[in-house]
C-alpha cells in the first residue's frame, strides 16, 4: 500500500472522512453521471456503472441520490455534463502524482489545479511520464479486525483477486478491474466491511520518503488538490517510512 493510501486509511479510521461526506457524495454523483452517460443507466449492461454504484453504496450514499445521479447522466432528467481530465506531475523529492478531475469547465479546472501545483513548488509533467509507472487495479482496504488473513485470502482469491497484502492494521486486496465487482460481492455476502474500495491507480514502484517535513509537505499538497471541487482522485507513488507514519498518525 502506498504511503498516500496508508494515510487515507488512517484518516478514514479516525473519522476524518465523515467531515467531508458531502464532498464525497458530490464526487460520487459526478462519477455516476459520467459512467451512465457513457454506457447507459442499466447496471447489468454497464459494468462500469455497476462498479460506481457499488462504490457509492459502500460510502453509504443514499439510494435516492444514486438513482438521481444515474438518471441525470443517462439524460432521463436534466443535469450538467462533466468531462474527465487527467493531470500528471511531480511533488518534492520526485514523488509522482496523477490527478483525475471531472469538470463542467475545463479551463477553470486547469487554471485552479495548475495554481495548486505552482503554490506547492511543483509543475505539470508530460502526459504518460507519471502514469506509465502505475497500473489500473481494483483496490479494497479492510480493517484487520474485520476478519482473519486465512479466511480473507481464501474468499478473495476464489472470487478472482490477484493479491492480498497484510499491513499492521489493515488488509489490502488488489484485483484486475474486471474482477473487482465479483470480489466486492463476495465480501458483502460474507458480511466483511471495507474501509475503502475503488478502481485505483496503483504504483508499480514507490518513492521512499524518510524525511518528516517532506512527507508533511507532500500530504499537504495532496490534500489541497483533493479539496478542489473538480478533483475526483489523487494517486501518488509515495512510500512514507513507518516511523514517520506513526508520528503523523499521533499528530506529533
Amino acid at each position: 500500500m502506498s504511503g498516500h493510501s496508508k494515510w487515507k486509511t488512517i484518516q478514514h479510521k479516525k473519522g476524518a472522512a465523515d467531515a467531508k461526506r458531502g464532498k464525497i457524495f458530490s464526487r460520487l454523483s459526478k462519477e455516476l453521471m459520467v459512467v451512465a452517460r457513457q454506457g447507459g443507466s442499466d447496471p447489468s449492461m454497464n459494468p462500469t456503472l455497476r462498479t460506481a454504484i457499488q462504490k457509492a453504496k459502500a460510502a453509504n450514499m443514499p439510494a435516492d441520490n444514486i438513482d438521481r445521479a444515474v438518471k441525470k447522466g443517462a439524460g432521463e432528467i436534466e443535469g450538467v455534463i462533466f468531462e474527465e481530465i487527467v493531470y500528471e506531475g511531480y511533488a518534492s523529492g520526485g514523488v509522482g502524482l496523477i490527478v483525475m478531475a471531472l469538470t463542467d469547465n475545463k479551463n477553470r479546472a486547469a487554471a485552479e489545479i495548475r495554481h495548486i501545483f505552482t503554490k506547492n513548488n511543483s509543475s505539470f509533467a508530460d502526459k504518460g511520464s507519471v502514469s506509465r509507472g502505475f497500473e489500473r487495479k481494483g483496490q479494497i482496504i479492510i480493517d484487520a479486525s474485520a476478519t482473519d488473513e486465512e479466511t480473507l485470502m481464501e474468499l478473495a482469491l476464489e472470487a478472482g483477486a490477484d493479491d492480498i497484502k497484510t499491513e499492521e492494521e489493515a488488509f489490502e486486496i488488489l484485483t484486475d478491474p474486471s474482477a473487482y465487482t465479483d470480489v466486492m460481492d463476495a465480501l458483502a455476502k460474507a458480511e466483511i466491511a471495507t474501509i475503502n474500495s475503488e478502481i485505483s491507480m496503483v504504483p508499480l514502484t514507490t518513492v521512499p520518503v524518510s524525511d518528516p517535513s517532506q512527507a508533511k509537505s507532500v500530504l499537504k499538497f495532496i490534500e489541497a488538490l483533493e479539496d478542489n471541487d473538480d478533483v475526483q482522485n489523487v494517486y501518488s507513488n509515495m512510500d512514507i517510512a513507518d516511523e514517520i507514519m506513526d508520528e503523523l498518525e499521533s499528530g506529533e
